[in-house]
C-alpha cells in the first residue's frame, strides 16, 4: 500500500464542510490533516515509494490521518496517549490503522516516542523505497492550509457582501492551534483580494478563540508573554489536550495579519458541557467537550469581547470534534449539570 500515481492527484480525502444556520444559537447570541497527507503523495521526491503515515494523537488528528490515508491508499499507525478513551482506540481500528500504539501519559510523551521510534532514524533505512511520514496533529503548514480551507468555504455558502468577508466573527476550539492557524491563514488570503474600500474603513474579522480552564496552553502563553507549556492537562476536553501550542499560533494571537483580530476566552470544562447538550438539542449533532466550549461561548459570552454584534452580524461556529462522544456521555453531562456543575 501507499504506491502514489500522480494521476490520480484530482482524488482528495475530505468533502465540503457545510455551513448550518441555527436560529437558536442566533437567538442565544468547517480537511486539515488530508491536506499534508496529499501534498506528501504529490511530492515528486516519494514517486514511486511506499509512504507509511504515523500520527500522534488524542483521538480526532489520528481518526483524520487515518481515513485520509486509507482513502488514498496509504497505511497510517497512531501513536495516542494512556488518556485516550477505549471507544476511540476501537474507532481509529475500526477505520483502517495499521496500528494503534498506546504510549505516554499525555500527547506529547506519545509523540515524542512516535518520532524517535519511527521517524528520527529515518536516514539509516536501508530499503530507500519505503518511507515513514510525520503526521502531526496541528503544528505544520500543509495542515494549516487544509484548515484555511474552511474559510474558503464560508465564503462560498455565505450571502456574499459587496465588500469585505461575510461573516463578522468565526469562534473556533484551540488544542494546539492548528485549527486556528488554518482560519488565519485563509482569511489573510481572502483579506488580501481587492476591494474599494481603504483598510480604515474595512470592519476587521474577529476570531474568537477557545478553550477550557486545564487545556488552556494559548491563554497561558499570552498570559505570559511569550510560548510557554502548561505543567499538565487537568481539563476533561482531553482532544484539547497540547501541553504547548504551535509557535505560529501564538504569533497569530499576539499578531495577527491586517484585517483580523483574535481574542482568547477560557471557559470550564461545565461550560463546554453545557455546548454539548445545546448542541445536541437545538441541531442534534454530537460533539465532545472540545467543541462544546466553542458552542457555548459561542452562544453566551460574545458580547465581552464583540459589543457591537447586532442581529444582522454573522458568526460562524466551527464545529468539531465529535468522534470521542457517546449519546451516554451527553447524558451524563445533562445529570451533572442538572446537579449543579459549574
Amino acid at each position: 500500500m501507499g504506491h502514489f500515481d500522480p494521476g490520480q492527484n484530482s482524488r482528495k480525502p475530505w468533502i465540503e464542510t457545510p455551513l448550518i444556520e441555527s436560529a437558536p444559537f442566533s437567538k442565544a447570541a468547517g480537511w486539515g490533516i488530508g491536506n499534508l497527507i496529499l501534498a506528501s503523495l504529490s511530492d515528486p521526491s516519494n514517486h514511486g515509494k511506499t509512504l507509511n503515515f504515523f500520527s500522534s494523537s488524542g483521538g480526532n488528528a489520528g481518526l483524520a490521518a487515518v481515513v485520509a490515508a486509507r482513502d488514498l491508499g496509504c497505511s497510517c499507525t497512531v501513536v495516542v496517549p494512556l488518556s485516550t478513551r477505549p471507544m476511540m482506540i476501537e474507532k481509529l481500528r475500526a477505520a483502517g490503522a495499521s496500528d494503534v500504539i498506546i504510549q505516554g501519559a499525555s500527547w506529547f510523551e506519545a509523540d515524542t516516542y512516535l518520532r524517535e521510534t519511527f521517524i528520527n532514524n529515518e536516514q539509516s533505512k536501508s530499503d530507500s523505497s519505503v518511507r515513514n511520514i510525520y503526521v502531526p496533529p496541528f503544528d505544520h503548514p500543509e495542515i494549516w492550509r487544509g484548515a484555511g480551507s474552511l474559510v474558503d468555504e464560508m465564503a462560498k455558502q455565505l450571502p456574499p457582501r459587496e465588500n469585505g468577508f461575510p461573516a463578522d466573527a468565526i469562534v473556533c476550539s484551540v488544542g494546539g492551534g492548528g485549527l486556528l492557524n488554518g482560519i488565519v491563514d485563509g482569511l489573510e488570503r481572502h483579506l488580501q483580494q481587492p476591494t474599494s474600500l481603504s483598510s480604515e474603513e474595512t470592519k476587521k474579522v474577529r476570531i474568537i478563540a477557545t478553550e477550557t480552564a486545564g487545556a488552556d496552553s494559548l491563554a497561558h502563553s499570552l498570559r505570559q508573554g511569550s510560548l510557554q507549556s502548561l505543567s499538565a492537562i487537568t481539563s476533561q476536553a482531553n482532544t484539547l489536550g497540547a501541553l504547548c501550542v504551535a509557535q505560529q499560533t501564538l504569533k497569530n494571537a499576539q499578531t495577527p495579519p491586517p484585517g483580523i483580530e483574535v481574542t482568547s476566552i477560557v471557559g470550564t470544562d461545565a461550560d463546554a458541557a453545557k455546548g454539548v447538550v445545546r448542541l445536541c438539542d437545538d441541531l442534534r449533532l454530537e460533539v465532545e467537550l472540545a467543541c462544546g466550549i466553542s458552542v457555548q461561548i459561542g452562544m453566551d459570552r460574545l458580547k465581552e469581547v464583540i459589543p457591537d454584534l447586532t442581529p444582522e452580524s454573522r458568526v460562524v461556529i466551527v464545529v468539531c470534534g465529535g468522534s470521542g462522544v457517546t449519546p451516554e456521555m451527553i447524558t451524563d453531562y445533562r445529570m451533572k449539570l442538572k446537579g449543579g456543575w459549574q
